[in-house]
């Protein structure tokens, strides 16, 4: 434990994975917890939360894991009032769930851009709604949003609707960091670029076809530094965010891409 996060308690959305590994949110999960927080695990999969609480519990760190759905907004206020009642404070909220749909304009259907945006922005918006309160009560909080370089920068499969969303991450980020900067709650985000997750596996392996292999071989072939980046990176920087050691940044979007935007 590195105590960086000490006497803190979080809340991680999409704090599971989709399949065997580790994805962002269950590595910064862990990550809080090893240094010092308590941590909310928050998964539409109750069962992938729960992993992630083992995992914590044999570390000696403390977590408990919650089903919920951030699409919907009395999920998003029970997750944020069950928080209170255990631990009576919500210092960091971490949003990481994200789904991803390939297509473009004309295959992009209607159901799959309504449930991207559905998952990817308007749960951020509504846990964002449910925490504020009891931060702004603190007069200190530390919101952390999960973008992506897809929002500023278009990759090679296209993923209309997910790049849509992400891009809305970044603008709320932005607008909601000037609204509570003076109430001592900063607002930020991570914007990963190509990371070897099982998120990733996940979403992109039909495009591929299911050829997992070769899908990661050109994702890092895409990549400045020759491989793709880790979802330990995205943690550590979601941490320093998390912590006091950044107490004055609020509305900023850091990149975790080795340098693949500036290259494309």
């Amino acid at each position: 434990m590195g105590g960086r996060l000490d006497n803190k308690v979080a809340i991680v959305t999409g704090a599971g994975s989709v399949g065997e590994g580790i994805g962002n949110g269950k590595a910064t999960a862990i990550t809080f917890a090893r240094e010092g927080a308590k941590v909310l695990l928050l998964d539409i999969n109750l069962a992938a939360a729960t992993e992630t609480a083992d995992i914590i519990q044999e570390a000696g760190g403390e977590s408990l894991a919650l089903s919920a759905d951030v699409s919907s907004r009395e999920d998003c206020a029970s997750a944020v009032a069950y928080c209170l009642a255990q631990w009576r404070r919500v210092d960091i909220l971490h949003n990481n769930v994200g789904i991803e749909i390939p297509g473009g304009l004309e295959d992009t259907s209607e159901a799959a851009w309504d449930k991207t945006l559905d998952v990817n922005l308007k749960g951020m918006f509504l846990m964002c709604q449910a925490a504020i309160k009891p931060m702004c009560s603190q007069r200190a909080g530390s919101i952390i949003n999960t973008a992506s370089i897809n929002a500023i920068r278009t990759l090679p499969t296209r993923s209309l609707a997910y790049a849509v969303s992400k891009a809305g991450v970044i603008a709320m980020t932005r607008d909601v960091s000037v609204e509570y900067a003076g109430r001592g709650v900063r607002v930020n985000a991570v914007s990963p670029g190509m990371m070897a997750t099982p998120f990733v596996t996940a979403s992109l392996t039909d495009a591929y076809g299911g050829d997992v292999t070769s899908m990661m071989e050109k994702r890092d072939s895409l990549c400045p530094t020759g491989k793709q980046g880790e979802s330990w990176d995205v943690a550590n920087v979601a941490l320093f965010l998390a912590s006091d050691e950044s107490t004055y940044i609020t509305g900023e979007t850091i990149v975790v891409d080795g340098a693949q935007s500036c290259k494309l």
